[in-house]
């Protein structure tokens, strides 16, 4: 696969995956649960979300030598 498409690819699979933790985890905060009950889903969302990112910097923008 082409450097570019890689970019193209990688970034709008990690941008909707932030997207839909990010409103998940915005919708779980300010609905039943309120704060401290989505608490915990927030620091999961965070961790897994650095993941995420640090893949996509791995796999698609770093270049391997």
């Amino acid at each position: 696969m082409s450097y570019t498409v890689k970019l193209f690819a990688g970034f709008v699979g990690t941008a909707l995956l932030v997207i839909f933790v990010l409103g998940l985890s915005h919708s779980i905060s300010t609905g039943f649960a309120g704060f401290w009950g989505g608490f915990p889903f927030m620091i999961i969302s965070f961790v897994v979300l650095s993941m995420a990112i640090y893949d996509f910097w791995d796999e698609c923008i770093r270049r391997k030598k």
